[in-house]
């Protein structure tokens, strides 16, 4: 068997939490034997700060986590993002959407039977175009499902992926024509996270059980580029006292604040139902 190479790509927007603990800690394991990569992703400017990348070595030391140097930092790679997302848009496979949020919800409560989230389109004609981005119009790059699908020809129906030992059909006609770029944003989460999968070598990919559906997205992203597709692993996600999963945004009690108080390393395990 190949030994393993795993990866954790936390984002630097708070300080970690035993949910962040759990997951790096799950692709520490599973790489025994191979590799362990550790990527900052950094990209969304607004939110990421420095004292919370310093934070994430410091904690990740503690829990007595090792990773290889040097650190790919997503911020530092954008122009390698664009170029993938420029291949796409040469070969046809995404379209320029310039309707708002508010557009997409009012056009999904004529098709009461279609989600909201999966969304659907197709390019806008050329001269219209042209006059939205001659005005500066806000725009998202989405996946033109339909044309993808004609790409692949007879690859589309056998997109697969094994998650957690078990070889499944992907779908990716349930996100819709995903967002993969913005006017001023060279990539998603997906497409930044897929493309650093592939350059990295990564070949399993051990996350939250919140991430199991990109798993259909991500396969169809990496057929059109021809990258190789991982192992997948999901692991139960940790909640709180009042049962909901941790999350940066309410606040969950952090690493940081652990090791405050006196906790150990090993204690933090303890409380993971981890081997100590």
């Amino acid at each position: 068997m190949t030994a393993p190479v795993t990866r954790f790509a936390p984002s630097p927007t708070g300080y970690l939490h035993l949910g962040h603990a759990f997951s790096a800690l799950s692709a520490f394991t599973a790489s025994a034997g191979g590799r362990f990569l550790l990527r900052i992703e950094d990209t969304d400017h607004t939110r990421c700060r420095p004292e919370f990348e310093t934070a994430i070595y410091q904690d990740l030391a503690w829990l007595a986590v090792a990773w290889e140097t040097p650190v790919r930092r997503q911020s530092e790679h954008m122009s390698a993002y664009a170029r993938a997302l420029h291949r796409l848009v040469d070969a046809g496979l995404v379209y320029r959407d310039f309707r708002t949020r508010r557009e997409i919800m009012a056009e999904s409560a004529n098709a009461p039977h279609a989600p909201v989230d999966v969304v659907h389109g197709a390019p806008l004609a050329r001269q219209e175009e042209t006059r939205l981005l001659n005005e500066g119009r806000a725009f998202a790059w989405r996946l033109w499902l339909d044309r993808c699908r004609s790409h692949l020809g007879a690859r589309w129906d056998a997109l697969s992926f094994e998650a957690d030992g078990v070889e499944m059909q992907a779908d990716p006609e349930r996100f819709g024509d995903a967002i993969l770029a913005r006017k001023e944003f060279p990539a998603s989460y997906h497409l930044a996270s897929v493309h650093d999968d592939a350059l990295q070598g990564v070949t399993l990919v051990v996350r939250g059980e919140d991430l199991r559906e990109a798993a259909h997205l991500h396969v169809l992203l990496q057929a059109l580029f021809d990258w190789p597709t991982p192992l997948y692993r999901h692991h139960r996600l940790i909640a709180g006292a009042d049962g909901k999963r941790l999350a940066k945004r309410d606040h969950a009690q952090t690493l940081r604040g652990l090791r405050d108080q006196g906790a150990t390393a090993l204690e933090v395990r303890a409380l993971l139902d981890l081997p100590t």
